[in-house]
């Protein structure tokens, strides 16, 4: 198996939310409301698994391993665009979350501000995936030997392994800080 594989697999599951994601928009356009429970999920969801999982493996690992090599420039660029995306994404979840707040303190102008940065990861993952997918996966491999992809294989092994042990230890966290046990 080649590395690209278990992030491909991952990019599969982005692109189910985000179709999810896109029915809930509608809805939220045609009722003129936002489900903030809906917005909780998404974010957890795209906060969690798209961009520290997913984006920690290939930032971490993938991105740091291929730093070190001697890249054609055009695979530079593109690496480099790839790691202000995930930036530009993080930037927009943060809005998401602003805006939700606004919403919940009566501010329902902030309907149009969740919906904008909703609609925006809608359409900015699916080329993002696709210049994984299709472009920098395939010619990122050509750097690494044999070796150094099963090892970055086993890295993304490891890093899946300790995310769900860290997502849960920082749940427990904030419900002892919310209960006052901290």
């Amino acid at each position: 198996m080649k590395p690209r594989a278990p992030l491909m697999i991952e990019h599969r599951l982005i692109e189910k939310m985000l179709a999810v994601v896109e029915r809930e928009v509608l809805f939220m356009l045609d009722n003129k409301v936002a489900d903030s429970i809906f917005i909780d999920a998404g974010v957890d969801f795209i906060k969690t698994y798209a961009d520290r999982v997913h984006h920690g493996k290939e930032e971490e690992i993938m991105f740091s391993c291929l730093a070190g090599k001697t890249m054609k420039t055009e695979d530079q660029i593109q690496m480099q665009e790839l790691i202000e995306e995930h930036k530009t994404a993080r930037k927009i979840v943060g809005e998401l979350v602003q805006a939700k707040e606004e919403y919940l303190q009566g501010r329902g102008e902030a309907l149009d501000t969740i919906l904008d940065r909703l609609t925006f990861l809608i359409r900015f993952y699916p080329e993002h995936i696709r210049k994984e997918d299709i472009v920098f996966f395939p010619n990122s491999e050509k750097y690494l030997t044999q070796a150094e992809q099963e090892t970055m294989l086993q890295e993304f092994w490891e890093f899946d392994r300790k995310m769900i042990h860290e997502k849960y230890q920082s749940v427990v966290k904030e419900w002892r800080i919310g209960s006052g046990l901290e």
